[in-house]
């Protein structure tokens, strides 16, 4: 290999390793990340920007006391929840209980008028213990009631029943061991005339909002939850605890086979369809365990919980609980070859040094007086100037110029650099020579091994 190409090969390698320590250290973002403690990462959140607010009020502290005081039941303008009185007074001593129903959707201002009842020192000096259900939510004393199972979802979120919560804080607050089970939603087969007026809509929009119900749109994060079939949507009010349901989930996917069903009744969701056995239950529990306080409080709509509930569905099938391809990824080249970086840029270094190793070595002589070498390449000038043709005439004269040159040069230091330099740029043309009068016994570094060059 030539001085010229091991120059080039050096040159290259260098270029590629620092291109590559540019890259690597372009991409570590240590100086973008934040390190401040006690601030949360969340953005501010305005209280109604999810629509989660009514237009329900409730009177004065002052009022609600004395209608407490007044009355044993005191269901306010708006209030929502349900309950089957006959069946608590059965199986729960409700002697000396009152109960304040509350509307959902009440702001931050009118909750805490509600919960200030409770506290007020006459309410707290009566003969009866006070029970308060705002939208859903019961609470008594220190005790709070929260649905735990799928059949406690349903009487909550899909009727909007709280007989099994109002049983359990009152047995909490009289001491009185475990709550009885409050009877849950009696199921039906939808008649042909309903299933046929949802089948209607469902095959031309793939969606129904019945009368009552108060989605607007299918969400735009359904395609994450279902991304091999687009689901099915029907949305229908909160129903009627009195009554048997209509349980439209299995009837639908009967129907519409291999088809994602997913149904809400007011704020509960089911679903029937693929998979439904690997990830209904644990989707349901996760959003009703983390959201059911909020959702048992406020009013929000169905396109929230249904956007909450398809979220989950999401991290599911994320986290591989049930057996669905993953939504495609574009491949990023920079993710995949960025570990490999530094493993590049060790290559080429290692390669610069090999490179400049090896030129050092075929030139011991540089750092010793350069007449060893001036004799051996002007030896090899005269012999090969007998055999020299018209197309490697050039190259030797140049060549016995850069000798000649090389000669002439003091014994300093500078000079021994300066004539070692012109020695290289002779050896250049000899070796050119050689190859053009076809001799490779001629090239300098054949011809010069004997001479300690």
């Amino acid at each position: 290999m030539s001085k010229n190409t091991f120059g080039i090969a050096r040159w290259v390698l260098a270029g590629v390793a620092i291109a590559v320590a540019v890259i690597f250290l372009l991409q570590q973002r240590q100086g973008d990340i934040d390190v401040s403690y006690g601030e949360s990462p969340s953005s501010d959140y305005e209280e109604g920007e999810s629509g989660e607010l009514s237009d329900h009020t409730v009177p004065s502290t002052d009022e609600m006391v004395r209608q407490v005081q007044a009355e044993p039941v005191v269901r306010l303008p708006g209030a929502s929840a349900k309950w089957n009185r006959q069946w608590l007074r059965e199986h729960v001593d409700t002697a000396g209980v009152r109960l304040l129903f509350a509307p959902p959707g009440l702001d931050e201002q009118e909750t805490e008028r509600v919960l200030a009842v409770v506290e007020d020192d006459s309410i707290a000096d009566a003969p009866f213990d006070l029970v308060t259900v705002t939208g859903t939510k019961v609470r008594g004393g220190p005790y709070t009631a929260a649905a735990d199972d799928i059949d406690g979802f349903q009487r909550q979120f899909a009727a909007g029943d709280v007989t099994g919560l109002l049983a359990a804080v009152i047995t909490g607050m009289r001491d009185a061991g475990d709550p009885p089970t409050a009877p849950g939603l009696t199921w039906r087969e939808p008649t042909s005339a309903e299933l046929g007026t949802v089948t209607a809509d469902l095959e031309r929009d793939r969606l129904h909002v019945a009368d009552g119900a108060t989605l607007s749109d299918v969400p735009g994060n359904a395609a994450n939850a279902f991304p091999d079939t687009e689901p099915m949507i029907v949305a229908l009010p909160q129903q009627d605890t009195g009554r048997p349901v209509p349980d439209y989930a299995p009837a639908l996917a009967e129907r519409f086979p291999d088809t994602p069903v997913v149904v809400l009744y007011g704020n509960y969701v089911d679903y029937a369809g693929p998979y439904r056995d690997q990830f209904y239950e644990v989707a349901t529990a996760g959003v009703y365990g983390m959201l059911g306080d909020r959702i048992s409080r406020y009013d929000y709509p169905q396109d929230n919980v249904l956007f909450a509930w398809l979220n989950k569905v999401t991290d599911i099938r994320y986290a591989g609980l049930f057996d669905r391809p993953l939504p495609y990824q574009p491949f990023d080249p920079l993710k995949v070859t960025l570990p490999a970086l530094p493993f590049v840029f060790a290559a080429c270094v290692l390669g610069v040094i090999v490179l400049s190793v090896t030129a050092l070595r075929r030139r011991p002589s540089h750092g010793r007086p350069p007449t060893v070498r001036l004799a051996a390449l002007s030896a090899l000038s005269v012999e090969v100037s007998g055999l020299t043709t018209e197309a490697s005439n050039p190259s030797l004269t140049r060549a016995i110029t850069h000798l000649d040159a090389a000669r002439e040069r003091d014994g300093s230091a500078v000079g021994r650099r300066a004539a070692h330099n012109l020695l290289d740029k002779a050896e250049h043309e000899l070796a050119e020579t050689a190859r053009l009068i076809e001799r490779s016994d001629y090239e300098p570094r054949h011809y010069t091994a004997g001479w300690g060059v």
